[in-house]
């Protein structure tokens, strides 16, 4: 896993936009079921790649977490669309889910730090956390944004002064990092969301109608620089980072 430092955050919050913004895309030009079936091998595919590598891969990380994204996009618009929860249903449901998947990691491995991923039934735990939250943070995106009517532009400031709450506790209120690693994590999804929302859904919905196909191309270029930037100023891993400073950075 990557140090979490100002560039992972940068870039796991693209990420959130892109899927979001190509979820919707993909569902716009292409019959909903295929999409959501080809959203699944894009994530099992990328998945597959990054366990198989042993070690911190930028590129194949970062793909994996878009992959998840998408995914966890469709995953959230399916319980609503096609099982016609509504969405604090769908945010309850996840939260349950994402809650138990805590639970279960912590009952097996005694750890949620991302800086002691040093096993693959560690980092499989790891990354069903980073699907619950994707899910989780799309299903309170759409929550605030269309099912209180709030819409996408107040919930992109909404987020985004919620996310500072994990920064503060860290720094000032004695709040443990790994649950402050977590919480951000979480807001991260429903920030990007609404920011990619805001972009890409017509005026008649609230957005300034850029076109969810921009968005995606947009954002995706924004997380290849981020990723490129990377590799100029590499990361330490997380269990590296561990054993030389642990109380370093948040996670």
């Amino acid at each position: 896993m990557p140090d979490p430092t100002l560039v992972f955050w940068a870039t796991k919050a693209a990420s959130t936009a892109l899927g979001e913004a190509l979820s919707d895309f993909s569902i716009r030009i292409m019959d909903p079921v295929v999409a959501v079936f080809l959203g699944f091998v894009f994530f099992a595919l990328a998945l597959v790649l990054q366990l198989t590598r042993g070690r911190y891969v930028p590129a194949v990380y970062w793909l994996a977490v878009a992959a998840v994204g998408v995914f966890g996009t469709m995953a959230a618009d399916v319980m609503h669309v096609v099982l016609g929860l509504s969405y604090a249903a769908t945010a309850a449901l996840y939260a349950v889910v994402l809650a138990g998947t805590f639970a279960l990691w912590w009952r097996t491995e005694r750890t949620l730090s991302v800086h002691q991923i040093t096993t693959t039934r560690r980092e499989l735990y790891y990354w069903a956390a980073v699907v619950g939250t994707f899910a989780l943070g799309t299903a309170v995106g759409d929550l605030t944004a269309v099912g209180l009517g709030l819409g996408y532009l107040p919930s992109v400031f909404l987020f985004a002064a919620a996310i500072m709450l994990p920064a503060v506790g860290y720094t000032y209120w004695r709040w443990g990092a790994v649950f402050s690693f977590w919480f951000a994590y979480v807001l991260t999804r429903p920030l990007g969301a609404s920011v990619a929302d805001w972009l890409g859904k017509p005026s008649a919905e609230g957005g300034l109608g850029v076109g969810s196909g921009w968005v995606s191309l947009g954002f995706a270029i924004i997380m290849i620089v981020l990723v490129a930037v990377m590799y100029v100023r590499p990361q330490t891993s997380t269990a590296l980072a561990s054993r030389e400073a642990p109380r370093a950075r948040v996670g």
